[in-house]
């Protein structure tokens, strides 16, 4: 009897003992507890539990800022170079210079407008809108500094050629040349070329890839815009940052199309004692020495005398290439006299303008600039 109830409990221990694992089995409701449980975890097993369709996508990001960010993420991914050609860039101010130059502004574009363009880097240090003393109204660019030289380069990066919020009109940036730290003229030669029969349709971008594509060492590049049309006027700048992938372009892109035009490549010529002096003449070589980046005198004089004005060039056209080294306080063009006079607010930014302009091509003519008088000082 011992054994027979013996050999009847062995089953039914065995019958219980499976009916216990089986109720502590249930693998998914597990597996539910433990993502709860660490959320990391969560995600990876929900995500291997579920069908394909039935994975819900998170909802897309807010239409502000982000998507200008997220546009461009996959440009830098399609044109590398061009990343890399602008991470030189801010390199050869020495790694000092905050402040961004914010071009094509239009005219209801004030200092707010721009904060909220920039604000997701978090690190604005300051925002100026350059307006016109008389009037009060925009000229069209400002300036906006910010915390570190590294924040300043990612947004040239990451915003260069990207829509502006609201328009369809993608952003104009460059470094300010005017920022302290940023002396060109002692820290190495500021090697640019001319480029000139652009098409129409070339942008700074534009010009900027077709260079970068070819040289890893370009820092910049700019088609001169008719500020009263605001179309091209067919020429433009490219800046390298090594002498000898300058002087390579000078022969290898000299005829080549950039978009549907050949272009017609000018130089940059030494002056001795003033670093480089860029000298570009209507024809796409050299240009003579002309006027001299002589002192005044007055440190306190900070007028330019433009001479050799091309006649049909405007107060607005004058206005333009002086502009990003600085605030302007007055543009003038005495009528059939074929010069004109640029003031500035400040007297460094307007012996830079006078070192990096002498000799460029304003219009269509070459320009000689010199000092001129402030317009307290002409009595005496």
């Amino acid at each position: 009897m011992q054994q027979n109830s013996g050999s009847d409990s062995q089953p039914s221990q065995e019958q219980n003992q499976r009916q216990q694992q089986q109720s502590q089995q249930p693998p998914q409701s597990q597996a539910q507890w433990v993502a709860m449980q660490y959320p990391a975890a969560a995600m990876v097993m929900q995500h291997q539990m579920m069908q394909p369709q039935h994975f819900v996508a998170p909802p897309p990001p807010p239409q502000h800022y982000m998507p200008y960010h997220h546009h461009h993420q996959q440009y830098q991914h399609h044109h590398g170079h061009v990343q890399h050609s602008q991470q030189q860039q801010g390199s050869g101010g020495g790694g000092e210079n905050k402040t961004v130059w914010v071009g094509d502004l239009h005219h209801w574009m004030d200092e707010n407008y721009l904060h909220s363009c920039f604000a997701s880097t978090g690190e604005i240090a300051s925002i100026k809108v350059i307006r016109n003393k008389q009037t009060g109204l925009s000229e069209g660019y400002g300036f906006v500094e910010f915390f570190s030289h590294a924040t300043a380069e990612k947004v040239l990066q990451n915003y260069g050629g990207i829509l502006m919020p609201n328009m369809e009109q993608p952003f104009r940036l460059n470094w300010a040349t005017f920022s302290t730290g940023e002396k060109r003229s002692e820290n190495g030669p500021d090697l640019s070329i001319f480029v000139g029969d652009l098409a129409a349709d070339v942008t700074d971008s534009l010009l900027h890839e077709t260079f970068a594509s070819k040289y890893s060492s370009v820092k910049a590049a700019k088609v001169v815009i008719d500020a009263n049309t605001g179309r091209s006027k067919g020429y433009g700048f490219v800046r390298f940052g090594d002498d000898t992938e300058r002087s390579q372009a000078m022969t290898e892109m000299n005829g080549v199309y950039c978009s549907s035009r050949p272009m017609r490549i000018g130089a940059a010529t030494p002056r001795k004692s003033s670093g480089y002096q860029q000298q570009y003449s209507s024809q796409g070589g050299y240009a003579s020495n002309g006027a001299s980046n002589q002192s005044d005198g007055d440190s306190s004089n900070t007028t330019i005398f433009v001479g050799g004005l091309d006649p049909n060039v405007t107060e607005e056209d004058l206005r333009q290439p002086f502009s990003q080294y600085g605030e302007i306080v007055s543009v003038k063009i005495p009528v059939g006299k074929g010069c004109g006079f640029v003031q500035f607010a400040n007297r460094n930014n307007a012996e830079e303008a006078l070192q990096k302009l002498n000799g460029t091509v304003i219009g269509k003519q070459t320009v000689r600039l010199s000092w001129g008088r402030n317009p307290a000082n002409k009595q005496s």
